[in-house]
Parts: C-alpha cells; structure tokens; sequence
C-alpha cells in the first residue's frame, strides 16, 4: 500500500503522458500527410508531434500551478518519446545527447516561430510562412492553407476544452 503510493505517477505526470500520447497520434493523422501534403518522413513527423505538443503547451500556458505541472510533464513525456524513437531507429548512446541537444534547440525555435504567427491570428499568412518553412520540405509543396486552417481549428478546440478536462489529460483534436 505504501509501495503503490510511492511508486505511482504524480497525477500531473499521468496527465502529461496521455496528453503527449493523444498529440503523438493525432500527428500521426494520415490526411496531414495524405492531403495537406506534410512529408511523411522523420523530419515531417518531428514537425507534426512537435505542433501538436506546442498547441497544448500554449493552451496550458498561464493557467496556474497545476496547469503549469501537466504542461511540464507533456513536454518531458515529448522528450522522453523522441529519445526513445532514436533508440528504436539505432542510434547510438553516445550520440543520442548530441541529437536531442540539437532537436531542443529547434523545439524552442518552433515554440517562439508559433507563438509570434499566434500573435498575429486571425491574419494567417505569419502562420502559413511558418508552417511552409518547417512542415513542407519545398517552398510549394504541400496544402499550406489546409495545415494552417487544420492549426487554427486545433488551437480553438483546445481552447474551448474546460482546463480540467485537459489536466485529466483528455485533449480533444479536429478532424485533420
């Protein structure tokens, strides 16, 4: 009994990883890459799990303690989940710390890119350059205009949910 309440996940991390696990699957939406044109690669998924975690982050953001804590543990479990994707593709120990220093760099830089097109919302072009600059491997290719309206239409979902629902770690998503 006292093992169990020792060893069982703060409520916020539980949060966090369902949070994670619903943004990990919904980047995994076959019409993002089979309409909407985002590359189905490593790179193309890197972008999508990394939106999707954004999105939530910024609906958490400035919520409180508790929102705070979940918002925390989403991104660990999104760290934790790319660590464990390279590991599962074969890269090595010792170079997985150099590739996850480099992707958290970018991770940071998608955060600021994402919050400067939000600002600028319900005008959709800071949004739309964005996205063609890290969803579309080409200038052109891909429906940039159908991501970013798919974005928007996430962004309101989101913050429509009541924050309980969301420190649950429910997350309701648009169909892509």
């Amino acid at each position: 009994m006292f093992l169990d309440r020792l060893l069982k996940p703060r409520p916020a991390k539980a949060a966090g990883g369902k949070l994670y696990a619903s943004a990990a699957a919904q980047a995994r939406s076959a019409p993002l890459y089979a309409r909407m044109g985002v590359r189905d690669s490593i790179e193309g998924r890197f972008e999508l799990f990394t939106l999707h975690v954004v999105l939530l982050l910024e609906r958490l953001k400035g919520r409180g303690e508790a929102a705070a804590e979940v918002s925390q543990a989403t991104f660990d479990a999104y760290v934790h989940g790319l660590d464990d994707a390279f590991r599962e593709i074969g890269v090595s120990d010792t170079a997985v710390g150099k590739k996850m220093k480099k992707l958290a760099g970018a991770f940071y830089g998608r955060l600021k890119a994402f919050d400067e097109a939000a600002a600028s919302l319900p005008d959709r072009a800071a949004l739309a350059e964005m996205l063609a600059r890290t969803a579309f491997e080409e200038r052109g290719e891909g429906d940039v205009g159908a991501l970013a309206d798919y974005v928007v239409a996430a962004r309101d979902q989101l913050a429509v949910q009541p924050l309980e629902t969301l420190l649950q770690g429910e997350a309701q998503w648009p169909k892509a």
